[in-house]
């Protein structure tokens, strides 16, 4: 189990590393910033480190948490800094701490989801999502490599703890409280399941940002 936690944003053309080249990026950027750090047991022993809830690439966050046990003596005020000055464009590390709440505590995830379209919104956008969420269930289908077939189903609403938004325009920006872990909503099958339910919901672009990680009472997850 991990003793520290590293809080960073990943921003820019960073949101293009992969989750494990993310990993790698910080077992790298330790190095180079001499910082002593728990290393795996075996015949390939390299920094142990993971990442609390991977990102998709593409998606840009402010939340983000990379686990690991700095050796003892470490100053933690002093972790920020000596990273950023090691760390490639878009990956930003803005604090360092003690690990407090337990993996399993992490229960919402806070995005902000951005939906472009090139002929404008519908005019009744809000009213036909208002619609789809209003139903007992809304049951899609989704990729995953755990399914014998593939393809697993997942029933949105209990999933989605909140859901707002405000038309601007050519574009739409909703903001979302969505279900972490076991499962957890990829807002992009949301995105996904607007279009499938509804043609003209479909966007032309869609950006993503997690904005915060939260406990089961809403609080920040530290």
């Amino acid at each position: 189990m991990s003793d520290h936690r590293i809080f960073y944003r990943k921003e820019d053309t960073a949101r293009y590393i992969s989750h494990l080249d993310t990993m790698r990026t910080f077992q790298r950027a330790l190095a180079r910033a001499e910082l002593g750090v728990r290393f795996t047991q075996g015949y390939h022993p390299h920094a142990d480190v993971s990442i609390l809830l991977p990102l998709p690439v593409g998606f840009s966050s402010r939340c983000e948490v990379l686990e690991c046990t700095l050796l003892e003596g470490t100053d933690l005020e002093r972790v920020s800094e000596r990273l950023n000055a090691v760390l490639p464009r878009g990956l930003w590390v803005e604090g360092c701490a003690p690990r407090e709440k337990a993996p399993k505590e992490l229960t919402w995830v806070d995005y902000q989801i951005t939906l472009e379209y090139d002929g404008g919104t519908p005019a009744d956008w809000g009213e036909q999502v208002r619609a789809l969420l209003a139903q007992e269930s809304w049951v899609v289908e989704k990729k995953s490599k755990k399914a014998r077939t593939g393809v697993t189903t997942l029933d949105l609403i209990p999933l989605i703890r909140s859901l707002t938004w405000k038309e601007e325009g050519d574009r739409v920006v909703l903001e979302g409280i969505f279900a972490a872990q076991n499962p957890g909503l990829n807002p992009q099958v949301l995105v996904d399941a607007l279009a499938a339910a509804r043609g003209e919901l479909r966007s032309d672009y869609a950006r993503f940002l997690r904005r915060s990680l939260l406990d089961s009472r809403g609080e920040t997850f530290r």
